[in-house]
């Protein structure tokens, strides 16, 4: 089952429940797909590998307002980003641990060939075309760097 039906069933699924707080989610997940299909024409709708992108960032935007409310003593609001979040990961794929990362940086390396720093690059393009719905390339990087003795 694609994402897009995923968020179409589960939407019917919340709407049935009264789940309420589970449908808001849900109706702006799918506002911002309609927006990223929208800024994508007029090609093709934005495919899976977008959705999981798009919703990587929905969640990285909310977990940093849940540090500013936060810091000004707003729990409340920082609960309901913090329901919204475990609504968006429900949908994104597992991600690896951290000996799977190690495994995977050290495979991308030793397949490259890379040998300093200034290979780097395609290290990280490598990571990116076979992990990247399952990596945090925002942890591969310092990996990769260490790896390389940068």
């Amino acid at each position: 089952m694609s994402l897009r039906d995923r968020f179409l069933d589960e939407l019917k699924t919340a709407m049935r429940a009264k789940d309420a707080e589970r449908v808001s989610t849900l109706r702006m997940i799918q506002a911002k797909l309609k927006d990223t299909d929208i800024a994508a024409r007029p090609g093709p709708p934005v495919d899976e590998a977008g959705i999981i992108a798009m919703l990587r960032g929905m969640a990285k935007s909310r977990a940093e307002s849940v540090a500013l409310y936060r810091q000004g003593g707003r729990e409340e609001l920082a609960a309901k980003e913090e329901a919204e979040i475990a609504v968006i990961d429900s949908f994104l794929p597992q991600q690896m641990d951290e000996a799977a990362m190690t495994a995977a940086v050290e495979a991308a390396v030793a397949e490259t060939g890379a040998a300093s720093i200034k290979d780097m690059g395609k290290v990280m393009a490598v990571l990116r075309a076979k992990h990247a719905a399952t990596l945090d390339m925002a942890k591969a990087g310092p990996m990769v760097k260490a790896r390389l003795g940068g």
